[in-house]
């Protein structure tokens, strides 16, 4: 599994809505271990200390690998993994993306940056 730290996720500045999530990811290896392509459009798994409820709206920023353009996607919490899960699971939320062009435009995205590695049976984050 990749190392939690190529994955940088924090609210997007001091006088964002708390809602907001800023993702910068770096490396395919956390790109892979973060997306969840099992998930209707498509999803992302976003490490984070903050609480979060099911179904919750989310509007996440997304920063992949070595694009100077951010990815401005809404979301909404259909995962939580809590502080101290079973097997040493780092703490977060999986969120769907939504059912529109800005959905559609994060999952194309994330889907072309990984092509074959979609196929691939390594662990992640969720499953």
């Amino acid at each position: 599994m990749a190392d939690p730290k190529s994955i940088a996720a924090g609210n997007a500045g001091a006088a964002a809505r708390p809602g907001v999530l800023s993702l910068n990811i770096r490396e395919k290896a956390a790109l892979y271990a973060a997306y969840m392509p099992f998930l209707k459009g498509g999803g992302i798994f976003i490490p984070t200390s903050r609480s979060y409820a099911l179904g919750e709206e989310v509007f996440m920023l997304l920063a992949l690998m070595d694009d100077p353009n951010r990815i401005a996607v809404q979301g909404k919490v259909v995962w939580i993994t809590p502080e101290g899960v079973q097997g040493s699971r780092t703490q977060g939320i999986g969120v769907q993306f939504t059912q529109d062009e800005t959905g559609e435009a994060a999952r194309a995205a994330i889907e072309k940056i990984l092509g074959e590695s979609l196929a691939s049976s390594r662990a992640t984050h969720t499953l």
